[in-house]
This record gives structure tokens, C-alpha cells and sequence, in this order.
């Protein structure tokens, strides 16, 4: 099974992830729900996520994010 699926706590504040997670944009961690909140208020969210569009529309399901 896939980290991503079963691990516990958030990469970033390791917090519980029993109240959702989601993968961050800026790389591969998996994040808490407010950890997800924090990241789409900083200012380089908006490349993140236009990269991550582009990665998948070439078929890159598998795209590191820009960093962070």
C-alpha cells in the first residue's frame, strides 16, 4: 500500500491525519487539512498549482512539485 494511504501524522506539523489529508503542491508530502489551508496562503501556491496542471496534462502523474 502506498505511504500516502497510511501513515498517521502530517509530514509538516505531525499532527493526526485522521480529520483528511492531501498531498501538498509544493512536494510530496502529505499534508493535515489545516497544514493544506497554511500552504494555499503562500504566495508561490498559485505557480504550484498552475505546474502541477501543466505536469498532468502532458501525463506526468507522478510530478515532484517545484519545491519548497
Amino acid at each position: 500500500m502506498d505511504k500516502f494511504f497510511s501513515q498517521k501524522y502530517c509530514d509538516r506539523c505531525r499532527k493526526d491525519l485522521k480529520g483528511g489529508r492531501i498531498m501538498s503542491m509544493f512536494n510530496e508530502d502529505c499534508i493535515c487539512m489545516e497544514c493544506k489551508e497554511k500552504e494555499t496562503r503562500d504566495k508561490s501556491y498559485k505557480k504550484a498549482r498552475d505546474k502541477e496542471i501543466e505536469e498532468v496534462r502532458k501525463g506526468n502523474y507522478n510530478f515532484k512539485g517545484i519545491g519548497k
